[in-house]
């Protein structure tokens, strides 16, 4: 039989899977974050030992990406009590507009729920100021003014 007419398995045309990448820099997590990551992985072993079938290995994937997260996790030390920090809640005025955010970790983000990565741009900027104080962003100097924070 020609080798045109075999069938080969549908796994031979699939693009390689890659590992989950993970972010550059420290592992900074805060208690919430560091819970949530043993979490996750507790899920994860959890979901890769009684799946036998259903996409066994993007959990496995996922597993040695939260295994790693959880081996280099660091709990960050606590902000000073009067400037921006890894965990601190900080609320400004950007655009006119009152915001607020806390500054977490890369694998606790959620801008969605006001969660910002302490390598976020925004978090960047806030981070080492103090109330009252102006900063720059986005290309202004003056865009952002601390109002409060909060440990």
């Amino acid at each position: 039989m020609s080798v045109a007419f075999r069938r080969e398995s549908d796994e031979e045309h699939l693009e390689p899977r890659f590992e989950l990448p993970i972010p550059p820099g420290p592992n900074l997590v805060t208690p919430r974050g560091l819970a949530q990551i043993e979490a996750r992985v507790a899920e994860l072993e959890q979901a890769v030992a009684a799946a036998a079938a259903a996409e066994p290995e993007e959990r496995k994937r996922a597993l040695r990406y939260w295994r790693q997260r959880l081996a280099t996790a660091q709990l960050a030390p606590p902000p000073p009590a009067d400037e921006a920090g890894f965990g601190s809640r900080v609320t400004f005025l950007l655009n006119r507009e009152r915001r607020s955010i806390t500054i977490v970790g890369d694998d606790e983000a959620e801008p969605t729920a006001g969660l910002i990565a302490f390598s976020a741009p925004l978090a960047r900027a806030l981070i080492g100021a103090g109330e009252g104080d102006r900063v720059a962003f986005g290309g202004r100097a003056d865009a952002i003014e601390l109002l409060s924070i909060d440990g």
